[in-house]
């Protein structure tokens, strides 16, 4: 029996995520390394779908047996969290609210559309009962938080607690080692190993949960966690937390005391990209017709690139980029590709 099968699981997603070739990329690159690419973009109807998706599916069974009326979350106002949220509220015929605070510090071209377009126009669409809060940015639980569950339950209600990026849930970890028995069997499929996965980081649960999958077969050391907050410090402390409590309920028997973490990507700060995301971005999407955010993904993809570049990877090895979504929130970044 898979360490996994002993938690409770509810079903989100098509299935396995599809795993894309990005031929093109590669040869633009020099050819030194095969890329390819998991679509956790691709992986569900719900929304624009990604990566946190695959963590609601361990907690979605505790909200479904507590009875809850609402599911609270929190981000910043271009948050993939919160709209996922939302979606997932949706799905199951509860009430969201979320909690959307001021992260990024916003553009001049882009404070009148900002908290209008991409991913909050998704979550009102979706009914969400969205809260813009000023606070600024930071990882680990949150005061306007707390408030809005307070407020809830005072009116009778019966919320239900979901941190940042599911990271600091007790079960935030699960899904992503549910993707590395996935990407296990793919292998096989495929007749390929992947020798690195590179992965974005930012509130630490999808790395750390791939992390822990990956050591279950002895792998951990192929994960490469690219820092997309320009907080490393926080982000290492907080993603090893969530390593070791993962691999402590899972029963791995093992505790670890670092991963693979390039802080190098993460500038200037949380959610403004920097001129080698925004190149990036740009390569990406004329070489291969894929989008990816200036939030997260332009900044892990920027990672492998120079990783690539910088000769880290041996040559004709297998690169995976693991893409988590967040292209949603393209909009509210007009001005860096006008």
């Amino acid at each position: 029996m898979a360490l996994l099968d002993k938690f409770e699981k509810y079903d989100l997603l098509f299935g396995p995520s599809p795993i894309s070739k990005f031929e093109n990329l590669a040869k633009e690159l020099g050819g030194k390394v095969n890329i390819y690419a998991k679509r956790e973009d691709r992986n569900s109807g719900l929304a624009f779908a990604g990566n946190k998706l695959r963590k609601f599916e361990y907690i979605v069974p505790e909200i479904i047996a507590g009875d809850y009326t609402h599911i609270v979350s929190i981000g910043g106002i271009q948050s993939n969290q919160t709209l996922m949220t939302i979606a997932t509220a949706c799905k199951l015929g509860l009430k969201a609210v979320t909690v959307q605070e001021n992260w990024v510090p916003i553009p001049e071209a882009e404070k009148a559309t900002y908290d209008k377009v991409g991913n909050i126009e998704a979550a009102r669409i979706l009914g969400g009962d969205v809260r813009l809060v000023p606070d600024g940015f930071d990882i680990g639980m949150r005061k306007s938080f707390e408030e809005a569950l307070q407020e809830l339950t005072s009116q009778g209600f019966k919320p239900y607690p979901v941190p940042a990026g599911c990271s600091e849930h007790k079960y935030g970890g699960l899904g992503f080692v549910g993707f590395a028995d996935e990407l296990i069997k793919q292998e096989k499929e495929m007749g390929i190993k992947f020798d690195k996965i590179v992965v974005c980081c930012v509130t630490g649960s999808t790395a750390a949960g791939i992390f822990v999958g990956m050591a279950q077969y002895g792998r951990e050391n192929d994960v490469i966690a690219i820092d997309a907050s320009g907080k490393p410090e926080k982000t290492f402390e907080q993603t090893l937390r969530i390593i070791n409590h993962t691999s402590e309920i899972l029963g791995l028997g093992k505790k670890f005391d670092t991963f693979n973490f390039d802080t190098r990507f993460g500038g200037p700060v949380y959610g403004i990209p920097n001129e080698g995301t925004i190149e990036a971005i740009k390569l990406l999407g004329k070489t291969e017709g894929t989008l990816t955010d200036p939030v997260y993904e332009g900044k892990s993809m920027q990672g492998l690139i120079e990783l690539v570049k910088e000769d880290k990877f041996e040559k004709d090895s297998n690169v995976l980029f693991v893409h988590l979504g967040g292209a949603s929130s393209l909009s509210a970044y007009q001005s860096y590709f006008s």
